[in-house]
């Protein structure tokens, strides 16, 4: 997992992560820091190390203020829900939906694109939402990266190593035991 200098991951959903190769590599070169390493042995015929399982970068990342327009953005900023029956689905049954569809002037843009379910995209079809009467739960927007970042903390990938589990969640209230 790679964390920014200030050992905050540089992106939850999807987590950041490395192939071990990159990783040896930025360490030789002095880009990163180890901050933990796996039971792991990595050999070359002159030397050995433990394989790091969390690096921070030496110098800060900026995060970029403005998300990509992306697919997975999208459906990240509507938290993997259609946006017409309100009920969660998995990336292959997700499309976009245009609230303004492209034939009537609608254009591919944050403030016109919505999750839809395949079901509810083939109800809508080609109709403005007054036409179908279907309506999105909520104005689109355009987020910025914190929000994302925000909303990604929130789906946890499959598989989390036990010792990324500090840096993911340091930040987020504890419960009482």
């Amino acid at each position: 997992m790679v964390l920014n200098a200030d050992f905050r991951p540089l992106s939850y959903f999807p987590l950041s992560l490395w192939s071990w190769q990159e990783t040896i590599k930025a360490v030789f070169l002095g880009r990163v820091q180890v901050v933990q390493e796996y039971d792991r042995l990595v050999r070359s015929p002159t030397w050995e190390m433990k394989l790091p399982s969390v690096i921070s970068l030496k110098k800060y990342a900026p995060m970029e203020r403005s998300p990509a327009f992306t697919r997975f953005n999208v459906f990240l900023r509507d938290h993997f829900k259609c946006q017409y029956c309100a009920t969660p689905h998995p990336t292959n049954d997700l499309t976009f939906d245009h609230i303004i569809p492209r034939s009537k002037g609608g254009r591919t843009t944050w403030q016109n694109v919505v999750t839809a379910c395949s079901g509810c995209n083939l109800i809508k079809g080609n109709r403005l939402p007054q036409e179908a009467g279907m309506f999105p739960s909520y104005k689109p927007y355009r987020p910025n990266s914190h929000e994302l970042q925000e909303i990604g903390r929130s789906f946890p990938p499959n598989y989390l190593h036990e010792s990324w589990r500090d840096y993911l969640y340091w930040d987020t209230e504890l419960d009482p035991a």
